[in-house]
């Protein structure tokens, strides 16, 4: 039988209970790669075509699994790889609850997902091409690009803290501090 993505659809739907499936202990074999890519903004592509049907967009990222530096799409029988641009979730807004280093950010994504940045799932800001690239973990290994605007908006909530004898400027989120930069480097 090969593989597509109308049988990995057919296959999770099948094996879908209520919450998401239990990818971290499925290890069905390798069955190839599809021809499935989400791009840096979210899109989800299948040959090549953007996927228009955002209920299968959610069902297909409900299955995906990271290992090492690779993506699949797992379902209790079958495991195909995928290409991931970036990372495979958009984070495209955030809500804000208490204050100060009580507060909790709430990320939401394009798929549905709704993430509290804590230390299991942390905020990274990596840099490049000069430009900052702002992640949050949303569940085993999986993150999401925090957008521009939602990175502007967290920009508009950090603080400078004194951690470990280095001024760093950043975010409380749920008891952790997340460095968005190094004080020093803003002067």
């Amino acid at each position: 039988m090969a593989v597509s993505a109308e049988s990995i659809a057919s296959a999770v739907k099948a094996a879908k209970g209520r919450g998401l499936p239990p990818v971290d202990k499925w290890n069905p074999p390798f069955c190839g790669d599809l021809d499935m890519r989400i791009a840096r903004d979210g899109t989800w592509f299948y040959l090549g075509t953007p996927i228009g049907r955002a209920p299968l967009v959610r069902l297909f990222s409900t299955v995906l699994k990271r290992e090492g530096d690779k993506y699949f799409l797992v379902t209790p029988v079958e495991k195909v790889g995928i290409t991931v641009d970036d990372a495979p979730f958009l984070a495209v807004d955030f809500d804000i609850e208490g204050e100060g280093k009580d507060q909790r950010l709430t990320f939401h994504t394009s798929v549905g997902d709704k993430v509290t940045a804590d230390a299991e799932h942390p905020i990274r800001v990596e840099t490049r091409d000069g430009e900052p690239a702002p992640y949050v973990e949303v569940r085993a290994g999986l993150e999401a690009l925090i957008d521009r605007k939602s990175f502007f908006r967290l920009v508009d909530h950090a603080v400078t803290e004194e951690i470990d004898g280095e001024a760093l400027f950043g975010v409380w989120s749920a008891g952790s501090f997340f460095e968005i930069a190094k004080a020093a480097d803003l002067a």
